[in-house]
């Protein structure tokens, strides 16, 4: 993917020059490119990486902060991965290498998770810990309707402690399982451009971001290409007439909108034009396209009953004329 090795040499060339910051972020880094194994008896650390150019650096930075010397392996191609891996591997001193990072307890359990101390760290530890990451098992896909930037996870734990990093640098990330591969998913345009400004991809973020504007001005000139005027005309009243429904739903019931229904009625009306495939998405936890529909409909059939049972006009009053309440 072009997009994610930019991304990749650009933070290669971040150099933050704070000692708890570099430790954030090797312990990232071998944390989601590895971790610990067990070798004739002996705790080892592993790493393996997808460039020989990030595997030096890794091997530099540990040789700097703990003054071990890593071994350097490549593995080569297979059927299944066409590009060649290479390992950072500690043998000689892995297991005080993972009780300093914090990969190991006091207890000698490995950590399932990141440490405590990174993931509870300064912005600056938090963005180092997901450059490791994002180094270590990250990608970035073209902007578009799934663009996403990824970060493939060890375990659940490990998922949950980066999304609560992004979340502490108020950037919007979702952990999720899928064929028992556990991500870290950030969707949202914004957030993305966040993300990549954080961990110091200043360069790819503004052309991730250039690359995202060009292909919104051509979307749009693709559909008032591709479908005639009456169709959007349809489209637009329709959506307004579903907002408006919605309003006067929540208007009716106030206090006594059930919490689900109140979210999917909160839903429709913060994003006016999406569909109801994209409002699911936009729930937390997502939603299928079904679910969300059914949450309307029910909120609009509670509010049509109350205001039956009240003598007021009901949902279907507040579409404007001329607009299809359908």
């Amino acid at each position: 993917m072009p997009l994610t090795a930019d991304v990749k040499a650009e933070l290669m060339s971040v150099r933050d020059p704070r000692p708890q910051a570099r430790v954030a972020e090797v312990t990232s880094l071998l944390r989601f490119s590895g971790g610990l194994h067990s070798i004739a008896g002996r705790i080892a650390i592993e790493a393996e990486l997808d460039s020989e150019t990030l595997a030096r650096r890794a091997a530099r930075d540990i040789i700097d902060l703990y003054g071990v010397r890593p071994e350097l392996g490549r593995v080569q191609a297979s059927s299944s991965r066409q590009e060649p891996r290479y390992v950072v591997r500690v043998r000689d001193g892995g297991e005080t290498l993972a009780r300093q990072t914090g990969l190991l307890d006091q207890r000698r359990r490995p950590v399932r998770g990141l440490p405590n101390r990174l993931t509870t760290g300064t912005r600056d530890d938090l963005a180092a810990v997901w450059r490791g990451a994002f180094l270590a098992a990250g990608t970035l896909t073209d902007p578009g309707r799934s663009a996403a930037l990824e970060v493939t996870c060890p375990s659940s734990e490990a998922a949950m402690a980066l999304v609560g990093a992004a979340h502490r640098m108020d950037i919007a990330a979702k952990a999720r399982e899928v064929r028992s591969v556990h991500r870290v998913v950030v969707r949202e345009g914004d957030a993305i451009r966040a993300v990549l400004d954080a961990m110091g991809a200043a360069q790819a973020a503004a052309d991730w971001e250039s690359l995202r504007q060009r292909r919104e001005v051509r979307a749009g000139v693709n559909r008032l290409v591709n479908f005639d005027d009456a169709n959007l005309r349809r489209s637009a009243q329709a959506a307004v007439a579903a907002c408006a429904r919605v309003e006067r739903a929540l208007e009716l019931l106030g206090d006594d909108t059930p919490d689900h229904l109140l979210e999917a009625g909160r839903l429709r009306l913060a994003h006016r034009e999406a569909s109801l495939d994209e409002l699911g998405h936009h729930a937390d936890p997502p939603l299928t396209k079904d679910a969300v529909a059914g949450r309307i409909r029910r909120l609009l059939a509670m509010a049509d009953k109350r205001a039956e049972e009240r003598g007021l006009p009901g949902t279907e009053a507040a579409v404007p004329p001329g607009m299809d309440g359908a």
